[in-house]
C-alpha cells in the first residue's frame, strides 16, 4: 500500500492539470468535502490506534468511517475540478487503493482482536453506512465507552487532513485563476 501515497502525487498533478474549475463549482465541492472531514474529525475522535477495537461513534455503522470520510473529500474534489477527466481519475484512484487499503487493515485487526473483531465484522458494514439498523452493541464487559475526545482527535494528528484540505482547495483556486488569467 505503500503504492498510495507514490503513486498519489502524479495523480494530484495531472488532476490539477485536467481540472477546469469556477468559483461555483470549487463552493460546491468544498462544502462536500467540509462534510468528508467533518465525518473525518468524529471518528479521529472515537479512535484509540493500536490500543482497542474502535466500535463507538461513527464505527457503530460502518467499519471505515475514516475512508467513509475520505471518499466525500475525493468527491468534493472531483466536483471542484469541474471535469470529467480529472474527476474520473480521481474516483479511480479512490476506488483501486482504497479498497485494497481497507481489506489490508482488516487483516491486521482480525489478527489482534480475532474473535471480537469477527462478530463486530458481521453486525457492521465495512464502508457503507447502516442508518437503519440498530447499531453495533457490545457485550458490557467489552464495551467502547469512547465519546469523542478532542485529545484523540489531536492525537490521530487528524487537523493535518483539514489543513491538506485547505492546501488543495488553494491549489484548485489556483487553477482556475491561472486559467482566467492566461488561458491555461
Amino acid at each position: 500500500m505503500r503504492w498510495r501515497v507514490r503513486i498519489g502525487y502524479p495523480v494530484a498533478v495531472l488532476y490539477w492539470l485536467l481540472a477546469k474549475p469556477t468559483h461555483h463549482w470549487i463552493a460546491m465541492g468544498a462544502a462536500v468535502a467540509g462534510f468528508g472531514i467533518l465525518i473525518r474529525a468524529i471518528a479521529a475522535g472515537h479512535l484509540s490506534k493500536d490500543r482497542e477495537l474502535a466500535t463507538a461513534g461513527p464505527y457503530a455503522r460502518t467499519r471505515n468511517p475514516l475512508y467513509l470520510g475520505s471518499a466525500f473529500l475525493a468527491a468534493g474534489f472531483a466536483i471542484a475540478g469541474h471535469s470529467w477527466y480529472a474527476g474520473s481519475l480521481i474516483a479511480i484512484y479512490f476506488a483501486v487503493f482504497y479498497y485494497a487499503v481497507m481489506r489490508n487493515e482488516e487483516e491486521d485487526l482480525r489478527a489482534r482482536f480475532g474473535i471480537v473483531f469477527d462478530e463486530y465484522a458481521a453486525k457492521v458494514p465495512l464502508f457503507l453506512p447502516d442508518f437503519f439498523g440498530s447499531g453495533y452493541m457490545q457485550a458490557p464487559e467489552t464495551k467502547s465507552t469512547h465519546p469523542f475526545s478532542w485529545e484523540l482527535y489531536r492525537r490521530n494528528r487528524e487537523y493535518k487532513a483539514l489543513i491538506g484540505t485547505l492546501a488543495a482547495l488553494a491549489a484548485v483556486w489556483l487553477r482556475m485563476y491561472l486559467q482566467r488569467r492566461y488561458g491555461y
